[in-house]
């Protein structure tokens, strides 16, 4: 968990291009963490894909239910839930074979990572997608 080739795996190594990220807990109230870091990274070139019941459609996306619901397969699914909604995140990912599971800063579900990994999953947990890309794109 939290390995830098991971992280720079799930940035993407050539950059954005083509790269999507799911992000579920995605806000439209533009004060929110999940809608600061998703607008700065669609602003890096990366799709972003909502996952939320609750909201039509965010940063110029439709928003969605779930990950069964997206159009496309993510390549990264980042995570603005409590910690008590990663297990179901984790089951949905391999039911869906999604590989890289980003969990936001502050939210930590050890259990819920340690079962992603053995099935294959990458896991970066307790880190801000946001402040990684620009540690890694300066």
């Amino acid at each position: 968990m939290n390995e830098p080739e991971t992280i720079r795996e799930m940035l993407g190594d050539r950059g954005a291009e083509g790269r999507t990220i799911a992000v579920i807990g995605l806000s439209d109230n533009p004060a929110r963490a999940s809608y600061v870091v998703s607008a700065y990274m669609q602003s890096h070139g990366y799709r972003i894909l909502p996952v939320n019941p609750a909201v039509e459609s965010v940063l110029g996306e439709k928003s969605y239910a779930s990950l069964k619901e997206l159009p496309v397969k993510p390549d990264v699914v980042n995570v603005f839930r409590l910690p008590r909604f990663l297990p179901g995140i984790v089951d949905e990912m391999l039911e869906l074979g999604l590989n890289n599971l980003w969990v936001q800063m502050g939210i930590v579900n050890l259990e819920a990572a340690a079962k992603a990994e053995a099935a294959g999953i990458h896991v970066v947990m307790d880190h801000c997608i946001l402040v990684e890309h620009r540690r890694h794109n300066g």
